[in-house]
């Protein structure tokens, strides 16, 4: 039976801060939640600990795992009604949320479909549907859609027929400058639309196969439409990927991977671990899977944990994730740390220092020179990444 507890607890538990209050038990609540073995009777007991349930509320909601949260407690006795009402009143926005993102999806596909242009959904409902079952149930703010590279200038050209703003003009796209993505929204509207070509997966070691990507791709019902998706080894993939960029500062992040491999019996572990290795991004898988094994207790089969453990520094990533990731990115890695950390994920040495040189030194749109968004000033672009970095992160150690 799943309690919440693991190996890595017994130095942290006692000091677990969240806004000057302890989240001790509410921490463990939550991964009891997001556990796929967790039982009745460890959700009761964990449950039973609940003092401060706004508490709960806030902190499931910086992990992005409220619909997860509402649905394991739909059975459990002893929670206040007030709290129910509160979480059923956010659920319910959430819900109207995804129905406004799933027709902009289906508009975009179809005005996509009439230029030929080839798109893929990925994350997001996607996830929600390989993790919950229900494109609603996992938290989300946006669509992400991949297009190829090549396309990216008609894509917008499409977006903008449907009325979205774009934050990378199209003078910039055809004079080649490379965003960490491209961004469209519609005024007087929260949802945003995120299209992501090749190139601006630049937290891949090495370089996308995209075209191998579209040759796996699949198609999933979303309310009565079949829509394009990754392969369930790519989505993984990606997701460990996109974790890994983020410091896996979200519980959210890791009890997708726990549950997708639950709900996904199907899944060709050779050929996933062959992908990652193909992209480089063999430790950033592992670290994704033995998070979700040792917080979450998700069942992996024997020889692929044996696998996941080989790699001596797959355990002590974990830990060190395992120190910040209980306050949902309230208390960040220090600049150095951060440094260190994308080194270490991308297999250390010579290649993790090639890693972060990249990263540091490869601008995005943050980092484009004012007023020349159109001019391919990649080298003035590139001198200017590193202190906005230092700016944004250096404080915080």
């Amino acid at each position: 039976m799943y309690t919440g507890r693991n190996s890595l607890e017994p130095t942290l538990h006692e000091t677990l801060q969240f806004h000057g209050k302890s989240i001790e038990n509410e921490w463990r609540f939550l991964r009891v939640c997001a556990s796929p073995t967790a039982s009745q009777q460890s959700l009761a007991s964990a449950c039973a600990a609940i003092r401060d349930w706004d508490l709960l509320l806030e902190l499931a909601d910086e992990h992005g795992v409220l619909g997860l949260l509402s649905k394991r407690l739909t059975p459990v006795q002893g929670v206040p009604g007030t709290f129910r009402e509160k979480l059923q009143s956010r659920m319910r926005t959430q819900q109207l949320f995804v129905l406004g993102l799933t027709a902009d999806l289906f508009e975009i596909l179809d005005e996509f479909g009439r230029s030929s242009i080839e798109a893929i959904l990925v994350k997001g409902p996607i996830v929600s549907l390989l993790a919950y079952g229900d494109p609603a149930t996992r938290n989300y703010g946006d669509l992400d859609l991949i297009v190829r590279h090549r396309q990216i200038l008609e894509a917008t050209q499409c977006m903008h027929r449907l009325g979205y703003e774009a934050d990378v003009p199209e003078t910039a796209i055809e004079a080649g400058k490379l965003p960490g993505e491209y961004v469209f929204k519609r005024a007087g509207r929260p949802q945003l639309i995120e299209l992501h070509t090749e190139p601006t997966f630049r937290y891949y070691p090495q370089p996308m196969r995209i075209e191998e990507m579209y040759s796996r791709r699949r198609v999933v019902p979303l309310d009565g439409r079949q829509i394009p998706a990754l392969s369930v080894e790519d989505e993984v993939l990606l997701n460990c990927i996109h974790g890994g960029k983020h410091f896996w500062e979200r519980l959210m992040w890791i009890a997708d991977i726990a549950l997708i491999i639950a709900r996904n019996r199907e899944i060709s572990w050779d050929q996933l671990f062959r992908q990652a290795e193909e992209v480089g991004a063999e430790r950033m898988l592992c670290v994704g899977l033995q998070l979700a094994k040792h917080l979450l207790d998700a069942n992996l089969p024997d020889d692929i944990q044996h696998r996941v453990l080989d790699d001596q520094e797959v355990q002590p990533l974990c830990t060190q994730i395992h120190g910040w990731l209980p306050t949902a990115g309230l208390t960040p890695p220090a600049l150095y740390e951060r440094a260190l950390f994308r080194i270490r994920m991308a297999g250390g040495g010579v290649t993790g220092a090639a890693y972060l040189s990249r990263l540091s030194l490869a601008p995005t749109e943050e980092d484009w020179v004012e007023g020349e968004e159109h001019k391919r000033s990649w080298v003035w672009d590139a001198v200017r990444r590193p202190f906005r970095l230092f700016r944004k992160y250096g404080k915080k150690g």
